[in-house]
């Protein structure tokens, strides 16, 4: 299978750039916490000044939402609603160790991160605008409709891994404790989005490694390379 990005989508939005990992022998029970509190610590840092909605990278998405006929302050990039809820309870929510490692990269660099189950996708994943007939799962197990012209993760099958393009996953590939073989996604659109991508994808790629002693492929996707062969 592959990942990537639409033609519609790259045009829209050509100062895009994304970063795909993958991996397999992901379990439940590795211990991450030196480096969730780690990342943590740098995005306590970076909000020591001001708000998550003062970060450049945030500014970004906010503006993007707007595009999209979006209102920012009610549909947030997912880095951004992990900011605002680290500022105000201090910590973030443990839920599985990939995801909350995921969850204090994307603080910390204060980009939008989703990693999914590979074996609940379909074929390729793609993002691109929604017909209205792709199905979504919610976490409460609730099957809804994305909008037409919605961006959303799409795979073969028809189905939506995500809602709003970075505002929502779905409950169907989420990551679960019997999850083994992953793809974690990171996007950006700020002006040093490039840079940030890189750094970013190498902090996950070094943090998976160490904490599961797995080998995962990665690359940088840009207006040059936009396909990810998984």
């Amino acid at each position: 299978m592959y990942f990537q990005h639409a033609e519609a989508i790259r045009s829209e939005f050509p100062g895009l750039v994304a970063a795909a990992i993958t991996t397999t022998g992901i379990t439940a029970t590795s211990d991450v916490e030196e480096q969730v509190a780690r990342f943590t610590a740098i995005a306590q840092a970076r909000l020591s000044g001001g708000t998550e909605s003062d970060l450049p990278e945030i500014k970004a998405w906010r503006q993007a939402f707007a595009k999209m006929g979006l209102k920012p302050t009610q549909y947030r990039c997912a880095s951004e609603a992990l900011l605002r809820r680290l500022r105000k309870e201090g910590e973030l929510p443990r839920i599985h160790p990939l995801i909350d490692l995921c969850n204090a990269v994307s603080v910390a660099f204060a980009i939008p991160v989703a990693a999914l189950d590979l074996d609940r996708i379909s074929g390729d994943l793609e993002v691109r605008h929604a017909t209205g007939d792709e199905e979504y799962v919610t976490f409460a197990d609730t099957i809804e409709h994305p909008e037409p012209g919605e961006v959303i993760f799409a795979d073969a099958g028809g189905n939506s891994h995500a809602r709003r393009w970075t505002n929502r996953q779905s409950g169907s590939s989420a990551v679960r404790p019997a999850t083994s073989r992953v793809l974690i996604v990171a996007e950006a659109l700020h002006e040093s989005a490039a840079e940030d991508v890189a750094a970013l994808m190498k902090t996950l790629v070094e943090g998976v490694a160490g904490a599961w002693g797995v080998a995962p492929g990665s690359a940088v996707l840009s207006g040059v390379a936009r396909r990810f062969e998984v």
